[in-house]
């Protein structure tokens, strides 16, 4: 597996200003609590002398909102859309499924209207494109569904050099692929599988179903 990138001082700087704790800053950062962890605790405030990590603790749940507690109930998504609610503190595959689910995006490509499903798993090849590239706008103008095909030829490449070396040479495993879109359990595709019969795990017992963002 590729190694993770390192996050810079600046990189975690921005997290902090955007969320309430360092499980936020992870997700926004798009990485790991333990790896976006091991990063803030090596950069050291001047001013209290404690690392970035031990500055932006936030054990009491201080302005984080309730909706956030796993026990409780998500907000409305028209709320996210609408940017009265930061998308950063959500995962982005929850909040791809809802929005097909909920009927915001229809699930094809928004440039030529693919919808073939894959019959191994049914899955469509689609990709959220948020036009203006800041992943955390989800304002209707912003966002829209592009197959791989529409994708590359309006946006740029969705596999680098390495991953169609690997392809043409023959080796079609999803290990080592591009960093150019993120692999994660899509929580749309498990319901589907459980609608056709085809699963009936739970979700630690299927890190093999992933799919594209």
């Amino acid at each position: 597996m590729p190694l993770a990138k390192p996050l810079s001082r600046a990189v975690i700087e921005t997290a902090m200003a955007n969320t309430k704790s360092n499980r936020a800053a992870s997700r926004y950062s798009r990485c790991s609590y333990t790896h976006y962890k091991s990063w803030a605790k090596q950069y050291i405030d001047e001013e209290s002398g404690l690392s970035l990590f031990e500055l932006h603790k936030n054990q009491s749940g201080k302005g984080i909102p309730k909706f956030l507690n796993h026990s409780s109930k998500e907000p409305a998504l028209i709320d996210i859309i609408e940017g009265r609610v930061s998308a950063a503190s959500f995962n982005p595959q929850k909040l791809k499924y809802r929005l097909i689910q909920e009927g915001y995006l229809a699930e094809k490509c928004n440039c030529c209207d693919f919808e073939e499903r894959r019959v191994l798993d049914y899955k469509i090849p689609l990709i959220l494109h948020f036009k203006d590239k800041n992943t955390n706008n989800y304002f209707a103008d912003n966002i829209e569904m592009l197959c791989y095909n529409c994708y590359y030829l309006r946006v740029g490449d969705v596999f680098n050099d390495k991953d169609i070396q690997k392809f043409e040479s023959g080796i079609e495993s999803t290990q080592n692929t591009s960093e150019n879109v993120d692999m994660d359990l899509d929580d749309y595709t498990k319901k589907r599988f459980i609608e056709l019969g085809l699963m009936d795990v739970d979700e630690d017992e299927a890190n093999d179903l992933i799919s594209r963002i």
